[in-house]
């Protein structure tokens, strides 16, 4: 039996349907992210730029270029409650913080590796970045100084502290998941989620669960309080890359190298939608207040198909003609 909310949304999507599309990069994009308030989203390419745009009702419109690293940007995340910073992690060994309001670059760190993973703490007081030799380094925001480091001895894919803040995830190429304290960095669990590379981990903003992306193809759906598997999402056949949460915690968007989007009712599991791709998909995000969701896909050039297109993507407008 289908519940109202599934009925709603399917509706809901049915009569806005529409994807635009915004070519600002001239190479992959690796990342998208709303801010709080959910007036500017931003993007990072292996063009090396960062993007940002203003949303204007149901459109995007280009707001700045940041440059400034010398290598790809992996993953960008914005402050949780300031509306106007964000922060970039790089191949070239920093991580910057950019003022979007005032489009000036706030601080470049400097890092001990080639960085591929970051989160902002829900206090907002610090930053969390993880390179490719699976060194988690924690920043602080005022003095820009090392808090803490920690190496580890496997392979870590993401990173993110619950919506609390007093607990540290990761994710593991063992299909694990370790939780550690904060800020006293204590080993408290590890969970076996997957058989295979658990890759993305994404917390519901209403913080009853978190979910995770697997190399087996799989979503699982897990209770934050219990620490337990509720239900597993598998309508992907390939590796999944990116999870994104829609602002009332209901929904949950999965992307991989499957040529669409799913889009799942999280209490059911059942599909509301799903988006056709043209290729695999790198990175998807909710907006906080409204159901639209940006992503970015492997989009090659239309007239010469070796080069990137760099387009990001909005999904959940309304079915009207331009």
């Amino acid at each position: 039996m289908a519940t109202p909310y599934f009925e709603e949304q399917r509706k809901f999507f049915q009569l806005n349907n529409k994807v635009r599309e915004y070519a600002v990069h001239t190479s992959k994009v690796h990342s998208v992210a709303w801010n709080c308030d959910g007036k500017r989203l931003a993007s990072g390419s292996f063009d090396k730029s960062v993007f940002t745009f203003v949303l204007d009702r149901d459109r995007l419109n280009k707001d700045y270029t940041f440059r400034g690293h010398t290598d790809s940007v992996d993953q960008l995340c914005w402050h949780p409650t300031n509306p106007d910073l964000l922060v970039t992690a790089s191949g070239d060994k920093t991580v910057r913080i950019w003022d979007a309001r005032t489009r000036k670059s706030v601080s470049t760190v400097n890092t001990k590796g080639e960085n591929i993973n970051i989160c902002w703490s829900p206090d907002g007081q610090t930053i969390a970045v993880g390179n490719k030799e699976d060194l988690v380094t924690f920043i602080d925001v005022k003095t820009h100084k090392f808090k803490a480091e920690e190496q580890f001895k496997f392979e870590v894919n993401e990173i993110s502290w619950d919506n609390s803040g007093l607990l540290f995830f990761l994710t593991s190429g063992q299909g694990s998941i370790h939780i550690w304290s904060y800020p006293d960095l204590k080993s408290e669990y590890m969970l076996c989620a997957h058989p295979a590379n658990c890759i993305c981990i994404e917390f519901d903003p209403t913080g009853r669960y978190f979910a995770t992306g697997s190399a087996d193809a799989l979503v699982s759906l897990w209770d934050l309080s219990e620490l337990v598997c509720l239900r597993t999402f598998s309508r992907l056949d390939w590796p999944v890359r990116t999870l994104s949460f829609s602002y009332d915690g209901q929904m949950l968007a999965s992307a991989s190298e499957d040529l669409l989007i799913d889009i799942a009712e999280v209490d059911t599991g059942e599909k509301i939608a799903d988006i056709p791709c043209e290729s695999p998909t790198f990175t998807v995000a909710w907006h906080p207040k409204r159901h639209i969701l940006a992503f970015a896909c492997d989009d090659k050039d239309k007239y010469e198909r070796d080069r990137d297109a760099g387009t990001v993507k909005l999904f959940g407008l309304p079915d009207s003609r331009d």
